[in-house]
């Protein structure tokens, strides 16, 4: 399977927003950070397999979203995805990048340090706000858990 990895500038399509809704449920939030992003795609020839979201605000570089689909996971597609996001993010001056995720998000946090990411912090109950709790593993998501590479 080639996959190649993009960046993208259109309108965000359905199918997009569905994959990025994967990783953040808060359709309002990716909404607000978006327009002031760089997104990168991930592709299987023509088909659209992953998506990975920088952010830049102030001195913080973060990797806002990233999600493959499933029919795509297992492949390294995501490791491919933080590596070329870390490379862009030094391409534009940073020299760390933070990403952050659920307490219960077990294998994102295997993922990112895997991929070089150290925990740096945790925000307790920031999760508490969603409407619907959500829960991964039988672990209800309450604090986000912040980590960070240096670049």
């Amino acid at each position: 399977m080639l996959i190649t990895i993009e960046p993208y500038k259109q309108k965000i399509t359905a199918e997009l927003m569905a994959l990025l809704l994967m990783a953040d449920p808060n359709k309002h939030a990716i909404s607000a950070y978006l327009p002031n992003a760089a997104i990168l795609v991930a592709k299987n020839q023509t088909t659209l397999a992953g998506v990975a979201v920088l952010t830049h605000e102030h001195s913080t570089f973060e990797l806002k979203n990233i999600a493959v689909k499933e029919t795509h996971q297992g492949k390294g597609i995501a490791k491919t995805l933080i590596s070329h996001t870390k490379h862009l993010a030094k391409q534009m001056g940073a020299t760390l990048i933070e990403v952050g995720t659920g307490n219960s998000s077990l294998d994102q946090l295997a993922l990112y340090q895997k991929c070089g990411f150290r925990l740096h912090r945790i925000k307790p109950d920031y999760f508490s706000s969603y409407p619907t709790p959500i829960y991964e593993k039988g672990i209800r998501c309450r604090d986000l858990v912040i980590l960070r590479a240096s670049l």
